[in-house]
């Protein structure tokens, strides 16, 4: 195996959450083990959703220049899996097999297109597989 793991959305919002100190903790620390050990990834699709929500909805929404200086810092070391037909083609399967919802559909598939070992999220059962990924609540 590859020893990869990928992060979902919810572990960089939790990095900022002050109103859960441990989770927060937690998540600062995956985030610093993936880009120190250069073993965690993270697609498009969690870059976007992350802006999406710390843009918008934080409770102190992040400004534009803290938002393009952790995409620098952040993101630009984990940003390994991108946009598709192939991606996608293997979503809708993942989707269709699975009964998930699309877009966490298109996470598993990111974390198998990145040939992850562990996707790590709060989203899913944990101990959940899929295929050769398994799922890992670090909040568990």
């Amino acid at each position: 195996m590859s020893g990869r793991f990928f992060l979902d959305t919810n572990i960089f919002v939790y990095s900022f959450d002050a109103n859960s100190p441990k989770k927060s903790a937690r998540a600062r620390k995956l985030i610093r083990s993936a880009i120190e050990a250069r073993g965690g990834i993270v697609s498009y699709q969690v870059v976007q959703e992350f802006f999406n929500v710390a843009l918008r909805r934080f409770s102190k929404p992040m400004s534009s220049i803290d938002a393009e200086q952790y995409l620098s810092t952040t993101f630009r070391p984990l940003l390994s899996v991108h946009s598709s037909q192939a991606l996608y083609g293997e979503a809708l399967r993942i989707a269709a097999r699975f009964q998930l919802p699309w877009y966490d559909s298109l996470i598993v598939a990111s974390a198998i297109e990145g040939q992850c070992e562990v996707l790590y999220s709060e989203d899913f059962q944990d101990g959940q597989q899929f295929g050769s990924v398994r799922i890992s609540n670090p909040f568990a």
